[in-house]
């Protein structure tokens, strides 16, 4: 089954305590999602990044360029469980939005990539179009990237969906599922709040809870700062002071 999803994204950096102030007024208004819940509170989040052998998507990102791309893996799990589905997600930013096509597919199925570089699923879009720009961008896998996530939904089924996201950590790697994985951590001492929602701005009672807290929005991808950490020479230079 194909996904589609398109939304506004907003990051925010918090320390520790703030954290814990804003994970309280969160559980106030929102609920944990099913993962949170199976998960016992948080659940583990790996994804593998692909780029081109010259990271033209890492510096895409930096310039902020419309239309930018970014293929990626994901599992939530450390091991290779046959019965686990893999996510194969392409992410396209266009302005202030995001939009994510997604799609399930078998851990042979993503063996079978891995080995011959072609999906066995001729006939969904998601993964012909991922391995279209696989193949024509002459991408690779270069970054595994993990994390432990709790997710928080409306009571009320609305779109509106915020995560915070800790241990986030990153290593070099060519395969989802790699022996003798060393990662190295991003920011230790912080968390980063996702605010993900199809309108252009929260809900009130979220503004008013970012202000409370004095929380500064932030690009904060990921994506970018790992590749920082295995490429030390490829660190963005910060603004002059």
């Amino acid at each position: 089954m194909t996904r589609l999803t398109t939304r506004f994204e907003r990051k925010y950096l918090l320390d520790q305590a703030q954290y814990h102030q804003v994970r309280n007024e969160l559980r106030l208004q929102m609920t944990s999602d099913g993962y949170t819940r199976q998960g016992g509170g948080n659940y583990l989040v790996r994804s593998l990044y692909y780029d081109t052998r010259d990271y033209s998507a890492f510096h895409e990102r930096n310039d902020g360029n419309f239309g930018r791309i970014k293929l990626r893996v994901r599992s939530y799990s450390e091991q290779a469980e046959p019965d686990q589905p893999i996510s194969v997600e392409i992410k396209t930013k266009k302005g202030n939005a995001m939009e994510k096509f997604a799609c399930l597919v078998g851990l042979n199925d993503y063996h079978n990539f891995q080995t011959c570089r072609r999906w066995a699923c001729p006939d969904n879009e998601v993964t012909n179009e991922f391995e279209r720009l696989y193949r024509v961008r002459m991408m690779v896998p270069v970054l595994l990237i993990q994390y432990r996530r709790e997710g928080y939904r409306t009571r009320d089924g609305s779109p509106l969906r915020v995560t915070l996201d800790q241990n986030i950590s990153s290593a070099r790697a060519s395969r989802l599922f790699p022996e003798n994985l060393l990662l190295k951590p991003h920011r230790p001492k912080n968390v980063v709040l996702e605010i993900k929602s199809t309108a252009a701005c929260e809900p009130e009672w979220l503004q008013h809870l970012v202000r409370r807290h004095g929380l500064k929005m932030t690009a904060n991808s990921k994506y970018v700062q790992g590749i920082e950490i295995i490429r030390p020479n490829m660190v963005t230079p910060g603004p002059v002071a």
